[in-house]
């Protein structure tokens, strides 16, 4: 018996755990599939650009949530390999509602990338403040990592006329990794930028935070519906987008594009 497994046998990970589920693998192949669909223009283009931005802000989904639930694993909570949140699979998490079907109609409505709350840590399982603050983090860091590598092929001027359905998903999928990054880290509670400074908060104020995380969706939305925060938050998107070289006449393209119904 090797090492490993006997660990793993003393402390009951399941044999599967870290087994990307069937659930990822599928959404992985459409994604693909769909951008080589949309590339070649096979068929129905808006349809076919319509399950590339899908299938690929669902992959984002699922690596997002599978950031904090390694990096809670690897701080302590083991736990999290019982719940199923180490095989990426979007069926297993808490608030399926909130983590899938919401943020999809956000994207198909209004073309922004909205955060979802779906996998439970047991904070109880992870001593120390700093990596109750990197579990939070690690979500959000995925998006900014898909944020840089989806913009590269336009900061170094790819040629976008000669597969311009395809580069306009491309283009919408790094908007809705830009605004997701920047509402996730967002110090809203509830909201992973609010956990990650929750744990430095003062005994009194923790208090008052937690009364209030349960409605952090509500409150990030009363937030945006204020004029002058959404122009502030929409100032630095446009700002971070120029930037990184992301083209937004090309995402408005791709935006129309995926709403092949109207």
């Amino acid at each position: 018996m090797s090492t490993e497994h006997g660990r793993n046998l003393v402390i009951g990970i399941p044999k599967d755990a870290f087994r990307p589920s069937g659930v990822f693998l599928c959404l992985v192949a459409l994604f693909v599939t769909s951008g080589w669909m949309a590339w070649a223009e096979f068929g129905n283009v808006r349809f076919d650009v319509f399950l590339f931005v899908v299938s690929g802000w669902l992959v984002s989904l699922c690596l997002h949530e599978y950031a904090h639930a390694i990096i809670a694993f690897r701080a302590g909570d083991v736990g999290v390999a019982h719940r199923g949140y180490l095989r990426l699979n979007p069926l297993k998490y808490s608030h399926p509602l909130l983590s899938i079907v919401l943020p999809i109609v956000v994207v198909l409505l209004g073309g922004i990338g909205l955060p979802g709350g779906a996998v439970w840590v047991d904070r109880h399982q992870i001593p120390g403040r700093w990596k109750h603050s990197l579990v939070s983090l690690a979500g959000p860091a995925t998006n900014v990592i898909f944020t840089v590598l989806l913009v590269i092929p336009f900061a170094v001027g790819v040629d976008v006329a000669a597969h311009e359905e395809f580069w306009a998903g491309v283009a919408l999928l790094a908007f809705l990794q830009l605004t997701a990054s920047l509402l996730n880290l967002m110090p809203v509670p509830g909201l992973d930028g609010g956990n990650v400074i929750q744990p430095w908060l003062p005994p009194q104020w923790k208090r008052g935070y937690d009364l209030m995380a349960p409605y952090g969706f509500i409150l990030l939305f009363a937030l945006l519906w204020q004029p002058r925060i959404n122009g502030w938050f929409f100032g630095a998107v446009e700002w971070l987008g120029d930037l990184l070289g992301l083209p937004f006449w090309l995402y408005d393209i791709g935006l129309d594009l995926i709403r092949f119904w109207s």
